[in-house]
């Protein structure tokens, strides 16, 4: 892989010369918070599993995590309960539905089906075992933050945000609880589900937590165990199945690697054994994944 970079250089340093002048597409405007983002940011980076970086325009502007946080947490609970049990529990079959949407629900029995709809990820959260909301939004912050290498910190301005405005998020709480797919008091883990989608990160970051999966849960930084290699596949394949929406299915036929997108503008993309690609721009296609 080291002979490999100063091509990975080159291929990162023309997709953003290329893509950067990319128009369409419009700022999440549901949350607040991210419809004031400058929608002209930009930035690309590539992390190899043997740490190597490689990195194009606003590769440290922080941004909000949003959805992208729902693979960590997947990893977490996994991690505690067993992939087992953690597949019985939330499930692992596409949706088809956009990422909010109470008909899938309606359509599965109140159940969840994916970790990496709205439904799912709250389900998993709630499968984190812990003492109480802080207890548990302490261990979900710590995973992101083993994932990245780095300390990862919550922006009160984008939770502020979040809670202002989740009230679809509350209902399909409820509605989990009713079919008993949630495993926590469901108004607490709504709220912790919001502050895991309102931390900072950078795609720098990203590209960091990408390549832990791609290493198999070894952080290529600090060269610590994340999560277990055996969970590593099964959140990938989340992600090839899920992690861009309703695009997700065109993902996987064009690009083929596992990805996963946030609102917020980021997306990831895994090579196993190799890489990972992190690229974060703020305005969105009608998926909800960015549009450069």
């Amino acid at each position: 892989m080291t002979l490999e970079i100063g091509r990975i250089s080159d291929a990162v340093q023309s997709a953003h010369r290329d893509n950067g002048h990319l128009a369409g597409g419009t700022n999440a405007s549901y949350i607040p918070f991210l419809a004031s983002v400058d929608p002209s940011l930009f930035g690309v980076a590539v992390m190899t599993v043997d740490g190597q970086v490689v990195e194009a325009g606003d590769t440290g502007f922080e941004f909000a995590i949003e959805s992208i946080s729902k693979v960590f947490t997947m990893g977490l609970a996994m991690e505690h309960v067993g992939a087992d049990a953690f597949h019985a529990k939330v499930g692992a079959d596409p949706t088809g539905l956009p990422f909010n949407s109470v008909m899938a629900l309606e359509l599965h029995n109140d159940l969840p089906m994916s970790p990496l709809v709205n439904a799912g990820a709250m389900s998993s959260t709630s499968l984190v075992p812990a003492v109480g909301a802080e207890d548990r939004w302490r261990k979900i912050l710590a995973i992101q933050s083993a994932f990245a290498g780095r300390e990862i910190v919550l922006s009160d301005e984008v939770n502020a945000s979040e809670q202002s405005t989740n009230f679809h998020n509350r209902a399909i709480a409820w509605l989990l609880y009713g079919g008993g797919a949630m495993y926590s008091d469901p108004m607490e883990a709504c709220d912790v589900y919001t502050r895991q989608c309102s931390t900072l990160i950078t795609a720098k970051d990203l590209a960091v937590m990408g390549a832990t999966l791609a290493a198999g849960g070894i952080n290529p930084l600090t060269k610590e165990r994340v999560v277990a290699a055996a969970n590593v596949p099964h959140m990938l394949a989340e992600m090839t199945m899920e992690g861009l929406y309703t695009a997700s299915g065109d993902w996987a036929y064009t690009v083929g690697l596992p990805g996963k997108s946030g609102v917020g503008g980021g997306l990831i993309a895994v090579a196993p054994g190799q890489l990972a690609i992190a690229a974060f721009s703020p305005p969105l296609d009608p998926a909800g994944n960015s549009v450069r």
